[in-house]
């Protein structure tokens, strides 16, 4: 598992130190996983030696329930084993993306792997093809009892799964119908061209999709507005190219969704979970039920700002400047444990015993992977890589929410087996927004500075907007775009403008002034071509907040029950993971005290300002 985090713009730095620069006991200890390039390699071998073994089962997995229970016990091996090189791999290739040792080792993981996915294509559907009587009467033997999640997961799909002839098309056929994607990237990654421009200092700078959020955050309206302009022009000279793209990625959302027999590409995207859709909708309507709040603070960002009116550029720009401090790495860890301290003292000294035993590769080197992840294998320790500064105050945000995400996997490891340890994407932001939230209570409690408080107030408030109002309207867009062409609709330009230009009005409200440029705004996200991904956001949200509130209210009960969360891994669907730890995101309360904060911190920040 491996979960990014995006930090805020950083300040350009003077010079970027060499890997070998960096000392050793800032760096990751990975000899946990490997002692060796050697011992990798070894493993490599062994994988390569060992995975052909699994052809042997072709036909036969439903022959008996020992038959089937000796496959998943082999197959899981071969996937422990992929699973610990293709973490080593991507840890060393992160450690320095120039070296050609790094490079390579990754790519001929990638061609096993590919093979192993190829020997292995029988299994589910043969799983899928036993009979229910004679499933059952397979789950009476003790030696299946663990895998009766997984096995029931994966039955789960059989009115989805297609004859072996029917899947082997679809197979085929995978790559040219995702080609879309990879159209959209090497267009707007590297096709298109933004030019320069001057910063607030007068630097001319390149503008690109990675420094239009730099510009964006400028406290001179002026380069706001230029670099807002100059950065929309560009995409609409490629506007109709950008659309017919995004409607191909619609229309083979729509297709996978019919030929697997699913009411709708909705429906089809949320079955893995469980996740009926009215968990979807609920999330939509609560959040639109809440826009006046999300109106009146862009009115009162308009009048702190001192503007005559509000445009979409001036939305990114803090009310309150980077709070200039010199915090330490251990310091910040300091921080983060003593913030954490509600979770009990086995999470904060098992923390603290990752930091102290190198699970964390600290500093930026040339060559290292920018922002920051925690990433995970099965029985060894989730290692976190940061690039962190000591003068960028928010870093100390992004080590709690990267040690969120690896205590998730400590605890999951510890309580689960292989199979079911592994958590799904709807789960994985809400552990790392909870210590997010954890350590906002902290620093608040622990500072009378206006200006410390009004920081991490506006730092709050801006999370909360970006991640619940905004991914909303992103999730209200993909389900209205591929409504349309599930009725028969023209996915046009003009059709893709049309549906973003209303919700645009109705997130922004009627006192923001709307660019037409940003009616284009909808080509230009790459999470369009991943449909209903971005609600898993403002759920994760939405439930951090209403567990935080809940741990930090209560006793030793409520701190078992999201224990407990941390525990579960994927042995539960989603919902009633959640539903365990105390919050149920079938019912609206939980986006409710989400956006009960939102309201809260911008009434505070607006009492400091």
């Amino acid at each position: 598992m491996i979960f990014a985090y995006k930090n805020d713009p950083p300040d350009a730095p003077a010079k970027t130190p060499l890997r070998s620069e960096i000392p050793v006991a800032y760096t990751w200890d990975l000899s946990s996983l490997y002692a060796t390039d050697a011992d990798w390699e070894a493993a490599f071998e062994k994988l390569q030696a060992d995975y052909p073994a699994l052809k042997a089962f072709r036909g036969r997995v439903g022959e008996s329930a020992e038959t089937l229970l000796e496959l998943l016990e082999a197959e899981k091996q071969i996937e422990i084993s992929l699973e610990r090189l293709g973490h080593f791999s991507m840890l060393r290739a992160s450690e320095d993306s120039s070296d050609n040792a790094n490079l390579a080792r990754r790519a001929r993981l990638q061609n096993v792997w590919t093979l192993v996915g190829e020997a292995t294509a029988f299994v589910v559907p043969e799983i899928v093809a036993i009979d229910d009587a004679v499933f059952a009467d397979f789950l009476k033997n003790p030696g299946l009892t663990p895998w009766e999640t997984k096995l029931s997961k994966i039955r789960r799909y059989k009115p989805h799964t297609l004859l072996s002839s029917e899947e082997r098309l679809l197979a085929l056929a995978g790559n040219s119908l995702h080609g879309h994607s990879e159209t959209f990237s090497q267009l707007t990654n590297v096709d298109m061209k933004f030019g320069s421009l001057p910063d607030d200092k007068g630097v001319e700078r390149e503008l690109t999709q990675s420094s239009f959020s730099s510009f964006l955050y400028s406290p001179v309206a002026e380069v706001r507005e230029n670099a807002f302009r100059q950065f929309y022009r560009e995409f609409e000279d490629h506007q109709f190219t950008i659309a017919a793209s995004l409607a191909s990625s619609v229309r083979t959302d729509v297709f996978y969704a019919r030929a697997r027999n699913y009411p709708s590409a909705l429906e089809a995207s949320l079955f893995g979970d469980a996740v009926p859709v009215a968990v979807y909708d609920n999330l939509i309507s609560t959040v639109r039920a809440n826009l006046p709040a999300l109106h009146e603070y862009y009115e009162f960002r308009r009048e702190h700002l001192g503007l005559t009116e509000i445009h979409h550029y001036d939305t990114y720009v803090p009310l309150v400047s980077e709070i200039r401090t010199n915090v330490s790495f251990d310091e910040a860890v300091e921080k983060v444990i003593a913030s954490l301290a509600p979770l009990g003292a086995q999470y904060t000294s098992a923390l603290a015993g990752g930091f102290a035993n190198r699970w964390c590769d600290r500093y930026e080197s040339k060559g290292k992977r920018s922002g920051a992840f925690s990433s995970s294998s099965y029985g060894n320790p989730p290692f976190m890589l940061m690039n962190y500064k000591a003068d960028v105050f928010s870093d100390v945000y992004t080590l709690a929410h990267e040690a969120g995400h690896s205590m998730h996997s400590w605890f999951s490891q510890r309580t689960q087996a292989f199979q079911d340890y592994d958590y799904p994407i709807f789960l994985a932001e809400v552990a790392s927004t909870f210590n997010e939230n954890l350590l906002t209570h902290h620093l608040l409690a622990q500072t009378d500075d206006p200006k410390m408080r009004a920081y991490i107030l506006n730092r709050q408030v801006e999370d909360l907007r970006g991640t619940l109002y905004r991914q909303t309207m992103f999730a209200e867009f993909e389900k209205i775009i591929h409504a349309m062409e599930e009725s028969g609709e023209a996915l046009t330009l003009e059709a893709f403008k049309s549906a973003y230009h209303g919700l645009l009005e109705a997130y922004f409200g009627d006192k923001f002034t709307l660019d037409p440029q940003l009616d284009l705004e909808c080509l230009r996200i790459p999470h369009f071509y991943s449909a209903f991904y971005v609600y898993k956001y403002a759920t994760g949200i939405s439930a951090a907040t209403a567990l935080s509130n809940r741990v930090l209210g209560g006793g030793s009960e409520e701190l078992g029950d999201y224990l407990g969360f941390l525990k579960s891994g994927g042995s539960k669907y989603p919902l009633d993971t959640l539903r365990t730890a105390g919050v149920d995101m079938e019912k609206p309360e939980p986006v409710k005290s989400a956006l009960d904060l939102f309201r809260t911190r911008i009434a505070e920040l607006r009492e400091l300002l």
